[in-house]
């Protein structure tokens, strides 16, 4: 049992690593719209039908505004970047 135990928080380890990983990957990359291109990534992924994506990105997303204060996070700009994307997909 210790053991399933060990593994599993070993397993969770490795997703937080590798959702900041991307986050500080992102935020070097987009700055200040890190936190949408994030959400924009999670979009895609949600259309697509990819779950693991989707909560991937959503994690970086929750990340990207964690390490960073200065992202902008609009709610009216990230429902246009959603629509922008769903539109794209079909």
């Amino acid at each position: 049992m210790l053991g399933k135990l060990r593994y599993w928080i070993d397993y969770r380890r490795e997703l937080r690593r590798r959702w900041r990983v991307d986050a500080k990957r992102l935020l070097a990359a987009e700055e200040t719209n890190a936190y949408y291109e994030a959400q924009r990534r999670a979009t895609r992924a949600r259309v697509g039908r990819n779950r693991s994506e989707f909560y991937h990105w959503a994690k970086v997303a929750a990340e990207v505004a964690w390490l960073s204060p200065q992202v902008d996070m609009n709610l009216t700009v990230l429902k246009h970047i959603v629509d922008e994307e769903e539109r794209r997909s079909r």
